[in-house]
């Protein structure tokens, strides 16, 4: 049985703390079994639950998350499209990205749970940016990621 049990569409906190107390190896092969499609489709739904709009302002980016180490060997690219204080989460990329952040399975799980910190991730070379660097930084900031 997988250390991670739950969806963040139904526990955001308790998903976290799963998260939190897996080891690398366990997020690893979960992020490389057949539950790895459920759980990033339930993260993006669950993205616009967590974005801070009050922080957001005017901003009017769109950014993909390249996560990479799927078990076909390609790489699952969200897209978060964010205009007018609003956020739309989706699978399927159909605008050009102002930022891209590519990083690997188990980081992605671990900084969407908020037991990862993105700017340490990319300052130690583990998240990759191409783009505005500057929405880089203020990025993080835009959600409401769980403590776990």
């Amino acid at each position: 049985m997988s250390p991670v049990d739950t969806s963040p569409l139904h526990d955001r906190l308790a998903f976290a703390r799963q998260v939190k107390a897996a080891s690398t190896g366990e997020l690893l092969a979960l992020m490389q079994s057949p539950r790895r499609a459920s759980i990033v489709h339930d993260i993006v739904e669950d993205l616009p639950a967590v974005f801070r709009a009050d922080r957001a302002g005017d901003l009017d980016a769109v950014v993909h998350w390249k996560v990479t180490g799927r078990p076909d060997g390609g790489t699952d690219t969200l897209e978060l499209v964010i205009t007018q204080g609003t956020l739309t989460a989706s699978l399927e990329p159909t605008r050009p990205a102002r930022l891209t952040l590519t990083l690997g399975p188990v980081d992605f799980l671990r900084m969407v749970t908020g037991n990862a910190n993105a700017r340490i991730l990319f300052l130690r070379g583990r998240m990759k940016a191409r783009g505005d660097l500057g929405l880089t930084t203020r990025f993080p900031s835009l959600f409401d990621t769980p403590r776990p």
